[in-house]
């Protein structure tokens, strides 16, 4: 058997976006794939500390986080890319210049600024982050905060053409619809993550596979072999899809690692 290694993003691949659970199909599949000799990694645009528990208890070897700006196997970091403390804080100037809501993705915490939001959504995550303990004991103001990537809301207030014009050759910014922007280091992806662990693990591309739904998975979905899109992504993720499985909440995981016989056939 050839050893196959497996990429799952989060939220709406193996987390529902509405409801916030877990299938016990994925869970069930991906132990499986592993018991059956196959790797399995989360590849996310999340930063570790915003890794919940019950994600880690379905057992992988190990996690992509930060849009490929930090690599951990079986609890050992293999790559730590965080921002410089002195570009992080002309990040933070910058953003209040240009009036522009963001929350700060650190490996240790989320960082928000005192002002209140005026997006809802935005105000609707900062709740969801201090109910985890996350975004509550530091803010933009805090000494010496570090963070690797950025997730910003554009509206008609804030000047967002200006801060992509000040850091375009430092940064990379993701359209994530709906005038969210996700802003990632130069250099890293969820692609490049994957291109390290291939080589660590000497593993061909033919045998890389990934699993994704929205335009940040894209990098990651382009650059391995099997690309496998949940049955809801969006439209730029069906078009470079090798595999369109169904919905989440249809045990798409199951159907999508039953169909490359990654897992056996069988009932659900």
């Amino acid at each position: 058997m050839k050893r196959k290694i497996i990429f799952f993003d989060i939220d709406g691949t193996i987390l529902t976006e509405d409801t916030r659970i877990i299938p016990d199909s994925a869970v069930n599949a991906i132990r499986e794939a592993r018991k059956n000799g196959h790797l399995a990694f989360i590849n996310t645009g999340r930063t570790f500390v915003n890794i919940e528990e019950r994600i880690k208890e379905i057992g992988f070897d190990g996690y992509v986080c930060g849009c490929g700006t930090y690599i951990n196997i079986d609890g050992k970091v293999l790559l730590e890319k965080p921002i410089p403390k002195d570009t992080c804080r002309d990040i933070i100037n910058k953003l209040r210049e240009c009036k522009i809501e963001a929350l700060l993705e650190g490996l240790e915490d989320i960082y928000f600024d005192n002002a209140e939001f005026t997006d809802k959504e935005m105000f609707k995550m900062k709740q969801r982050f201090e109910k985890k303990g996350l975004g509550i004991s530091k803010n933009w103001n805090s000494e010496g905060i570090q963070f690797d990537k950025i997730f910003a809301v554009e509206d008609e207030q804030c000047n967002m053409q200006g801060f992509r014009s000040y850091f375009e050759k430092e940064f990379d910014f993701i359209d994530r619809g709906q005038n969210r922007w996700e802003i990632i280091q130069k250099g890293y992806s969820k692609a490049t993550g994957i291109e390290y662990l291939l080589n660590y693990y000497n593993i061909p591309r033919e045998n890389s596979y990934a699993v994704g739904d929205s335009s940040n998975d894209l990098s990651m979905l382009e650059y391995v072999e099997n690309a496998i899109a949940m049955g809801k992504s969006d439209k730029c993720v069906f078009k470079i899809a090798s595999f369109i499985t169904k919905d989440i909440n249809d045990h798409g995981i199951w159907h999508a690692l039953k169909h490359y016989r990654i897992i056996m056939p069988g009932t659900v």
